[in-house]
C-alpha cells in the first residue's frame, strides 16, 4: 500500500465514502435502457453482482465488463463511451483556470479516474508558471499494492514540457486514503530530485474509493 523508488477529488473529503448502491443501481438501470427496459434491470443486476457499485463498473476495463454481460457485448462500448466523456467533461473543467490540489473539480476528475482501479498507479500533473494545466500523465503502474516511480523520469518529462510545478497523485485500491510510510519516503525523493532543478511540488494526493488525502494539508510538503 505504497509507492516503491524503483530508480534509486463534488463534496468528498477524507473518509467519505461516494453514495449508495441503491442510487447507482438506478442510475445504471436508467443509462441502460436503450438496451431495453426489460433487459436494463437484469443488466444492472449483473453487473452491480460483479463488480460491487457504479463507480467500480466505470472502472472496469472492456474485457472484464464483457465477460460479466456476455450476452450484450456492445455494453462494454457503450460504458467505456460514458465514461471517456464524463472524464472529458471533468478534464476541461478542472483544466479552466489554475490548477489548485484541493480543487473541487480536480477531485472530481480524479476520484472517476483513479479512484476505484484495481492496480495502483502514480500520475503526475504537470503545469506551467501559472499553475495551468500542461500534461496529465501517468508515470508509474503497479501491482495491487504498489506502484514503482521513477523520479529521474519524471524530472526528465517536466523538463520536456517546461513544467515548473507538479502535483503528484497516487490511488490506494485498498481503500484507505492514509499515505504509508513508503509514500512519504518516496515523495521526500521526489521532492529532492525537483529541487535540484527549481521545480515545485505543490502537493501529493492520495486518491480512493472511500477519499481522499492531501500531504500538503497534512503538514507531509
Amino acid at each position: 500500500m505504497g509507492l516503491s523508488d524503483a530508480g534509486g477529488l463534488g463534496d468528498w473529503g477524507s473518509g467519505e465514502p461516494f453514495q449508495g448502491d441503491a442510487q447507482g443501481r438506478a442510475l445504471l438501470e436508467s443509462l441502460l435502457q436503450p438496451f431495453g427496459w426489460c433487459r436494463a434491470e437484469t443488466l444492472s443486476a449483473q453487473l452491480i453482482e460483479e463488480f460491487g457499485s457504479l463507480p467500480s463498473i466505470f472502472a472496469a476495463g472492456p474485457d472484464a465488463l464483457t465477460a460479466a454481460v456476455p450476452d450484450e457485448p456492445g455494453i462494454a462500448g457503450f460504458l467505456m463511451i460514458v465514461r471517456s466523456t464524463m472524464l472529458h467533461c471533468l478534464r476541461t473543467q478542472a483544466r479552466r483556470g489554475p490548477v489548485f490540489s484541493t480543487s473541487e473539480a480536480l477531485i472530481d476528475y480524479l476520484k472517476l479516474s483513479m479512484a476505484y482501479d484495481p492496480a495502483e498507479h502514480l500520475r503526475v500533473l504537470f503545469l506551467n508558471a501559472s499553475n495551468c494545466l500542461l500534461r496529465d500523465e501517468v508515470m508509474g503502474k503497479g501491482s495491487v499494492t504498489q506502484a514503482p516511480i521513477y523520479p529521474r523520469e519524471i524530472m526528465k518529462r517536466a523538463l520536456e514540457l517546461g513544467s515548473t510545478a507538479l502535483i503528484l497523485v497516487h490511488n490506494h485500491p485498498s481503500g484507505d486514503p492514509l499515505p504509508s510510510r513508503g509514500d512519504v519516503e518516496a515523495t521526500e525523493r521526489i521532492v529532492a530530485a525537483a529541487s535540484v532543478l527549481d521545480i515545485a511540488i505543490h502537493d501529493h494526493l492520495v486518491i480512493s474509493r472511500n477519499g481522499w488525502t492531501s500531504f500538503r494539508e497534512r503538514g507531509l510538503l
